[in-house]
């Protein structure tokens, strides 16, 4: 985690130069506008074409930037959080988030190499904080210490929802609660507790097979819980002394896709198998598969990585 305690200068590290665009009319709560101005949500979908929205704003209140994917299930355990500490703020922040998938220009400027990736931008300035899902409460810290280096660089402006009362209303009458074998896995998931978050899923797959929900939710809870206290080094020095260990390679394979690395772990997983007997091989094949059902069948690096395991196949 990057350190943003008061004395921190605001970093350059990311160039944000090429996604800068000047004639872009400013959104409300820039400088120069009223002190509390009013934005569409405290928590917003960024793209490569918004963004220069965004650094405007950021020069009234500290923009918080969730870069995420899809098929990341650290994201999905993140996001709530960031989420939930941003709306706490009281429009002294703003969180917009950005599909790195969807948003390739984004993705190159933060450099996300590893997801998710939390970064903040202060009078239009990049300021880096942490990567990976962390605890509720060191956020909360992290956010703490934003607010004062805003302060320090004369960020202190505050934002407010446009008519939040009357959308907060309508959106609470018309959404739909989640099933109770769902609203149990996400219960389990908040607390971290991935195995009853997997029975909670598999009883709802068991119940209807077609509950495309539930499978995707499955997968990704499967992979967090797999990875959840595996440290990332040891895992690589044991893998590297075995490059045909099956249960090291999977570990490898996991953390990479978990941390955004998706076609190394497809990679890992297809040299694999390219060297192992045909009769070892089943293992092997299942967590591709797996793997390819979390990021998505029409995902490139999908289909890519399916092409090669078929002719590994054939």
């Amino acid at each position: 985690m990057t350190d943003v305690s008061p004395g921190a200068a605001l970093r350059g590290a990311v160039d944000l130069s090429a996604l800068r665009n000047r004639t872009t009319a400013p959104v409300p709560g820039e400088a120069s506008a009223t002190p509390a101005a009013a934005v569409p949500a405290l928590v917003m979908d960024v793209t490569d074409e918004t963004f220069p929205q965004v650094l405007e704003l950021s020069r009234t209140v500290p923009v918080v930037i969730d870069l995420w994917a899809e098929w990341c299930g650290p994201c999905k355990q993140l996001s709530p959080v960031l989420e939930k500490l941003v709306l706490e703020a009281g429009g002294r922040l703003v969180l917009a988030k950005v599909d790195v998938d969807a948003n390739p220009q984004l993705s190159q400027a933060f450099r996300a190499q590893s997801i998710p990736m939390v970064v903040a931008l202060i009078g239009g300035q990049p300021v880096p904080l942490f990567t990976g899902a962390v605890p509720e409460q060191q956020v909360r810290e992290v956010f703490a210490q934003l607010l004062q280096l805003a302060a320090q660089n004369g960020v202190t402006g505050t934002v407010e929802v446009a008519g939040a009362g009357e959308s907060d209303e309508v959106e609470e009458a018309v959404e739909p609660p989640l099933p109770p074998l769902h609203a149990e896995a996400f219960d389990a998931i908040e607390a971290g507790d991935y195995p009853r978050a997997i029975t909670a899923y598999e009883k709802a797959l068991a119940e209807n097979p077609r509950d495309a929900d539930a499978r995707a939710g499955l997968g990704q809870v499967r992979l967090l819980d797999r990875v959840q206290g595996v440290d990332l080094q040891a895992a690589r020095a044991a893998a590297g002394a075995a490059p045909t260990d099956i249960p090291a390679q999977l570990t490898v394979a996991d953390l990479d896709l978990a941390g955004g690395h998706v076609d190394d772990a497809f990679d890992r997983l297809l040299d694999l198998f390219a060297l192992l007997p045909s009769d070892e091989r089943g293992p092997v094949r299942e967590r591709l598969l797996e793997l390819f059902a979390l990021v998505g069948d029409a995902d490139s690096r999908v289909i890519r990585a399916r092409g090669r395991l078929a002719s590994l196949l054939f």
